[in-house]
């Protein structure tokens, strides 16, 4: 049995496919009831009760949203681009599926244990822009291509941030590979880099917030200007793929920020009973932590105005951040600290 899964062409086919949905399904199930979660702490937050009726405590709420989505009629502009106005939510989605081959979620859980899964990742981060622009180019409306552009220039200005963040961990790593970067943090929670790092994990987390366009940076979809911004023109299952795209690359950025910064799969002590944790265990905890305070941040700040956004992203963050990478190289140089390659 070993031999036919790691040397039959067929075998190896079947093996990845299991893989692939072993990750697949707890990730959709993960976005669907992250759906709920982000209604519920808006609710506490406003002191409402949120999503309560479909299920118990509103359990089936999620279901129930996505059975409503599935059975609407799909309805395509007469004037859009038919193919591409399907192709694009496609695209969306399917580029913030992908990136979790590279994701370690312990200790050899991890599909593809690439050295260059860094690159790997923000290579796909980058693809999902193109899922936005077609679908702001190829509804033919005015208010979705304002919307896309929009959203293009803000993902293209603070990744360029989010690139000078991940190259500081790499100066302190020596390595692209995501696991080796886990391992570097072994030990007690002040070895992982969010304490040396602080004022890059603070730039990854608000970049992450523009990333995917989520409050307060959610120009792209302001409801008073551009009515939904690139997804004006689109309904049921069309519309629900961008909005299942835009929860998975909230987990997708959530289990980068936990890699880069929070250990990964280690637990904060590295004594009994905190080992006897799963390290999966672990790594889900922190993706929830962040995700937790990336609902928070949407309940409780106001919108920026465009300008704001900008300002912010090009005369704040990538100063900083470029500045801090210098700083982390002449420390790690100076100070002996170079990791072994």
């Amino acid at each position: 049995m070993h031999t036919f899964f790691t040397t039959n062409w067929l075998g190896i086919a079947i093996l990845i496919l299991l893989q692939c949905l072993a990750v697949t399904v707890p990730l959709l199930l993960a976005v669907a009831y992250m759906t709920y979660a982000d209604r519920k702490i808006w609710a506490s937050i406003q002191l409402r009760r949120g999503p309560n009726v479909v299920g118990p405590f509103g359990l089936l709420q999620p279901m129930a949203d996505g059975l409503k989505l599935v059975l609407k009629e799909t309805i395509v502009p007469s004037s859009a681009n038919g193919v591409l106005f399907i192709i694009a939510p496609m695209i969306a989605f399917m580029t913030a599926l992908v990136a979790w081959a590279v994701v370690p979620f312990d200790n050899g859980w991890v599909i593809a244990d690439i050295n260059v899964g860094i690159l790997y990742l923000f290579a796909i981060s980058s693809l999902g822009v193109y899922g936005v622009i077609i679908a702001g180019w190829a509804s033919n409306s005015k208010y979705a291509f304002l919307g896309a552009l929009r959203s293009a220039a803000q993902m293209v200005s603070y990744e360029v941030s989010i690139g000078f963040v991940l190259i500081t961990v790499l100066l302190c790593v020596g390595s692209l590979n995501l696991s080796q970067v886990v391992l570097a943090q072994s030990g007690w929670f002040w070895n992982w880099f969010w304490l040396p790092l602080l004022p890059m994990f603070v730039i990854f987390f608000i970049s992450a917030l523009a990333e995917t366009n989520r409050t307060p940076f959610d120009l792209p979809m302001s409801e008073a200007e551009l009515v939904a911004g690139f997804q004006t023109e689109y309904s049921a299952m069309t519309f629900g793929l961008f909005f299942l795209g835009e929860y998975a690359n909230m987990i997708l950025l959530s289990a980068l920020g936990a890699i880069l910064f929070l250990g990964g799969w280690h637990s904060p002590i590295p004594y009994a009973p905190f080992t006897l944790v799963p390290g999966v265990i672990w790594f889900a905890l922190k993706i929830a932590f962040l995700l937790f305070i990336f609902s928070w941040t949407k309940g409780t700040l106001p919108r920026y105005r465009y300008d704001q956004l900008m300002r912010l992203g090009w005369k704040v963050f990538l100063p900083v951040s470029l500045g801090w990478v210098v700083l982390t190289a002449a420390v790690l140089t100076f100070g002996g600290w170079l990791p072994k390659p």
